[in-house]
């Protein structure tokens, strides 16, 4: 359905950090600049971008988004939620753990915030 995401940050050095560390957990190679100086993380045919906002105000976290990435197993999200907060992320919500989702599904999750604010989470289907 998607071809790509892009969020905002205010700090794009520090952005990459958090994400390559991230992302790095879910097999997704290191983030590339652009030409426009856009960060581009790409990968199993997607793409993520983060910029500075295009009308030159200050990046902000969506009200109620999240942003939630594919994990293999239980391990692996763990894994991604120690690299967002040991690279600038801070927790939010519950701590990892298994909950139930949408369409009967079960779901072992992790949520945090990246640097910039924006929602984040990690998640691998146990069940549905």
């Amino acid at each position: 359905m998607f071809s790509h995401v892009m969020i905002g940050a205010n700090d794009l050095d520090k952005a990459k950090r958090f994400y390559d560390a991230i992302l790095g957990t879910l097999g997704v190679p290191s983030g590339v600049f652009n030409a426009r100086g856009v960060l581009v993380y790409s990968h199993a045919g997607g793409r993520f971008l983060i910029t500075k906002p295009i009308n030159g105000q200050a990046a902000s976290a969506a009200n109620g988004g999240t942003l939630g990435f594919s994990a293999l197993s239980p391990a692996q999200v763990d894994s991604w939620f120690k690299a967002g907060l040991a690279n600038g992320g801070t927790e939010c919500e519950e701590p990892p753990g298994i909950r139930e989702a949408p369409e009967n599904r079960v779901v072992y999750a992790a949520l945090l915030r990246d640097p910039s604010g924006n929602k984040l989470c990690s998640v691998h289907t146990i069940s549905g």
